[in-house]
């Protein structure tokens, strides 16, 4: 979400003169929380996510599914709410909290406090997101629900798609052709973040997904919706003059990725080179999970060629110049920068023996006078780079008030720069005068349609952290492969008709590869005849974080770092390739099998891998090719593309009977789907489903 400040934002023009000011005073208050909490070890594991929902209004009688346009109002209704319990008597870690988000008819949602390492706590988050889902239900209007939909299917469509209507004539800091002013959280950082990163561009933001050619699908496609003559704004001619390409579903505002919502989590770590490490080793798992949860084929009420929100965000928010995108010969400009500020990791930053040089194999464009300071204060070559890199990004929004800050007290100006680096992973130093420590943020996930999967996502990338710290898990590829990876996990159907570049072999040199051995559930005990060789395995009750760093074997094998790797299916990916591989799922097996867990709690977390297990070989479709085949399969689809407002009507109906349990999709969700028992054990539904 970014930082929240009231103050008086300035324009671009205004606020580019403070630029180096903020950058200046950015790097300064992060040598100073460096230099306080550089040490700092032993955090524990504390970890939280953050759900995203969209407020829809349905209109029965016109069969149409809406925003609405009420989260102030509603936002207000559950900060009350929220206010009182906490008051009450119900523990503090029960009470979530409530967030705006970029679009108005946004909300985010987190736990009232982060979870801990215990099992308990592991199990509790279906029902900790249920609760949030079911707090913001209560406190919306009768025709108003809260979906954990990725995109809106029909937004930016001719006719009415928002409660109330506004015109897009009006979009006075986008000028979109599609997107009302209205649109946006009235809060002025959002306004003005649209309005500065247009200005900054000198032009309009351009995203273009192919369009999904059905049997009817008029070829070429010209797309029939966009207003090609409209002159109301300076940008108004872009579309017909080049922007909106031919067979391409063409959107021009930050609204169109922004207003996506998305599933995230963060983590804790137990020391900053534990947090480098962790941040490193997600980096490569981060197209597998945005290919596992694809979830957005449906955009400006046609069905896209794609399955992902991804490249949709990073076209948003794309404030590079044409210089910096390399269409013109720098003149103004200081870089040619190779993506948007939303898009995946660049750099790999751990300074363990295991990143090696060759796996940052892409143009990384980087502050010098940057890096150089940082250098000079004792900071290592690799997270040098990594800050110098952040800070080639201007700040895009400025308030007059907070020009001049403590930079002993503040992290402002940091975060400023930080917070508008929107990759993939965020590396997040602790804040000022703060009990928390450096955390890792996971970023990639597209948010599933019920808190079953929402959960189930959540705790397998929580337990996967825990297995490549316990069993030293090495996943490092080449970044381009990772860019690759990030553009196919993003094609249609994915995770049955791509391959991604993967690691061969994850274990360390000379170490045997983790498999599941013991149940988890079998209760610790030390050999009876302390027989010479028989290693006691002693259980944790707790995933934990400060794992021994292991030290660098006297031989590594310097050959090409070509031979690492390979493409791999995800069901290989997931389940396992060969007699060394096992797959991410064998690997959480096996670090589950160091845990002391009932028979009742495993049973609940093979639930949640068993739906990973589904997704990743295919016996469960994702949400995006189940939504597809849905609009494919209804009634009144033609069969050329569009999704009228009537199927987007049964279709977010449909997905709020399955969210609520009450439509069986075994295509899609385990056969004993149900909705979560208020522990946080997921329970059967024994009811006849219709």
């Amino acid at each position: 979400m970014g930082l929240l400040f009231l103050g008086t934002p300035l324009t671009w023009d205004e606020a580019k003169k403070h630029a180096d000011h903020v950058r200046n005073h950015g790097i300064t208050q992060f040598l100073r929380i460096w230099d306080r909490v550089k040490d700092r070890t032993g955090d524990e594991l504390l970890w939280g996510d953050e759900v995203e929902y969209m407020v829809v209004a349905f209109d029965d009688e016109k069969k149409n599914a809406k925003l609405s346009l009420r989260q102030t109002e509603i936002l207000k209704e559950l900060g009350n709410i929220v206010g009182t319990l906490s008051s009450d008597t119900s523990p503090p870690a029960s009470v979530p909290k409530f967030h705006p988000e970029y679009g108005r008819y946004m909300l985010e949602s987190t736990p009232g406090s982060p979870y801990t390492g215990s099992i308990a706590d592991l199990l509790s988050v279906e029902a900790d997101m249920h609760h949030r889902r079911a707090l913001a239900r209560n406190h919306m209007k009768e025709n108003e629900i809260p979906l954990t939909l990725t995109s809106f299917p029909r937004l930016g469509t001719v006719g009415v798609f928002t409660e109330p209507y506004y015109d897009p004539n009006n979009a006075r800091s986008s000028h979109s052709l599609f997107l009302p002013e209205e649109i946006t959280n009235p809060h002025a950082r959002f306004p003005t973040l649209t309005s500065n990163i247009r200005s900054r561009r000198g032009s309009k933001v351009a995203i273009n997904l192919p369009i999904f050619e059905d049997v009817r699908t008029p070829q070429p496609f010209v797309d029939p919706t966009i207003p090609w003559q409209r002159n109301i704004y300076p940008e108004d001619p872009e579309a017909k003059n080049g922007a909106a390409l031919i067979n391409h579903i063409y959107m021009d505002a930050m609204g169109f990725g922004m207003g996506c919502c998305c599933l995230q989590l963060t983590f804790q770590c137990c020391n900053v080179n534990e947090a480098r490490r962790m941040y490193d080793a997600l980096i490569p798992i981060g197209p597998l999970m945005l290919a596992l949860t694809a979830a957005s084929p449906i955009w400006r009420g046609y069905l896209a060629d794609v399955d992902c929100r991804w490249n949709v965000i990073a076209g948003s928010v794309d404030d590079r110049t044409p210089e910096e995108r390399g269409l013109e010969p720098l003149k103004n400009d200081r870089y040619i920068i190779p993506k948007s500020r939303y898009d995946s990791v660049d750099l790999y930053i751990s300074s363990g023996w295991a990143n090696k040089p060759a796996y940052n194999d892409t143009t990384v464009p980087y502050d010098e006078a940057i890096r150089n300071r940082l250098l000079d204060h004792g900071i290592d070559e690799l997270l040098s780079k990594h800050i110098a890199h952040l800070f080639i990004r201007d700040p895009l929004v400025i308030f007059s008030e907070t020009i001049h800050q403590d930079d002993d007290s503040s992290n402002d100006h940091f975060e400023n720069i930080q917070s508008t680096n929107w990759q993939t992973l965020r590396f997040k130093p602790p804040p000022p005068s703060s009990s928390i420590g450096w955390r890792v943020e996971f970023r990639s996930m597209e948010v599933q349609m019920t808190d079953f999967e929402n959960a189930a996502f959540a705790v397998f990338i929580v337990l996967l952290s825990r297995a490549i710290l316990a069993f030293n898990l090495n996943f490092y590829v080449p970044i381009s492969k990772v860019d690759e990876n990030m553009q196919r996990a993003q094609k249609r159907d994915a995770v049955r008709s791509q391959k991604f570049f993967f690691r061969k072999d994850v274990v360390p040199p000379g170490y045997v590869t983790p498999v599941a051995s013991l149940s988890s559930s079998e209760p610790s005990s030390p050999s009876e005849d302390g027989e010479p060789g028989v290693v006691t395995q002693i259980k944790d009750r707790k995933l934990r974080n400060c794992f021994p760093t292991l030290a660098r074997p006297p031989i590594i094998d310097d050959g090409s770092v070509e031979d690492e790797y390979e493409e791999m299916s995800i069901k290989e990916i997931f389940s396992g390739k060969g007699s060394t591989f096992p797959g991410l799922l064998g690997l959480v097996e096996a670090y589950l099998g160091t845990l002391e867990a009932t028979s009742d709690e495993r049973k609940q977390i093979d639930k949640y891998l068993d739906l990973i297990r589904g997704r990743a070989n295919g016996t469960l479709q994702t949400t995006a090719t189940w939504m597809r085949n849905f609009v494919r399969s209804h009634p009144a689809y033609k069969f050329d593309s569009v999704v009228s407002q009537e199927i987007n009507y049964d279709l977010l109906t449909a997905i709020d009977q399955i969210e609520r349990g009450t439509l069986r999709v075994p295509e899609l969700l385990p056969e004993d789907y149900g909705q979560p028992r208020l522990n946080g054990l997921h329970q059967t539904n024994q009811q006849p489903m219709c």
